[in-house]
């Protein structure tokens, strides 16, 4: 009797340490750690710019790698897309003659921005150009969050011409994932504003 019951400790004792020591292993190795969200990495080329100067009343320069082609979808002769394919990405320039109708141009300029895209994005921020030489004035808004667009602006002599230009991609938005290429298309949209001219400016 006394021997059946020392075997039984035994065995308990043996499965008490092999549980124990499996414990210790479990314990000491290391605690799982989720890995933070990534996006992969893009690859942009280097900053190269060709002149627009076609039958429209301006020119401006525009980056080498972008297709620059007129918007089929309307009548207007002087709308222009310029494209990105691998980026998937637009800059639209749609160009209006200003017909004492000055005051509806910038006001449905605020209106596509502040009652539209702006109703996803955490804040806009906007930026004012002034050329006074080649009459040159304008504004551009980038506009942070899940917009649908990111980069909207507007250059104008306030008399005869007006053209506006957005950034949109075909993607779904999500900013943390298009931040570097809405930064790098940024700078293209500044630097065509910065280079962007009326062909004839009334002094």
């Amino acid at each position: 009797m006394s021997s059946f019951g020392f075997r039984v400790s035994s065995f308990r004792f043996r499965v008490s340490s092999f549980l124990l020591v499996l414990l210790m292993a479990v314990s000491c190795q290391r605690g799982y750690v989720p890995k933070p969200l990534s996006y992969f990495r893009i690859d942009f080329p280097e900053k190269e710019y060709r002149m627009y100067d076609g039958d429209c009343p301006f020119t401006f320069e525009y980056p080498v790698y972008g297709t620059l082609s007129k918007d089929t979808h309307g009548s207007e002769t002087c709308w222009y897309d310029i494209r990105f394919p691998n980026y998937r990405g637009t800059i639209h320039l749609t160009y209006k003659e200003i017909d004492n109708d000055f005051d509806r141009f910038i006001e449905d300029n605020w209106r596509i921005i502040f009652s539209g895209i702006a109703q996803r994005a955490d804040g806009i921020n906007d930026k004012h150009f002034e050329n006074h030489e080649e009459k040159i004035y304008g504004a551009m808004f980038d506009i942070s969050g899940n917009a649908a667009s990111h980069v909207q602006f507007y250059l104008t002599d306030s008399v005869e011409n007006f053209l506006r230009g957005s950034l949109y991609f075909t993607v779904r938005p999500n900013h943390d994932s298009l931040a570097p290429v809405v930064t790098f298309f940024r700078k293209d949209i500044i630097h065509l504003i910065e280079t962007f001219r009326w062909k004839e400016v009334k002094k």
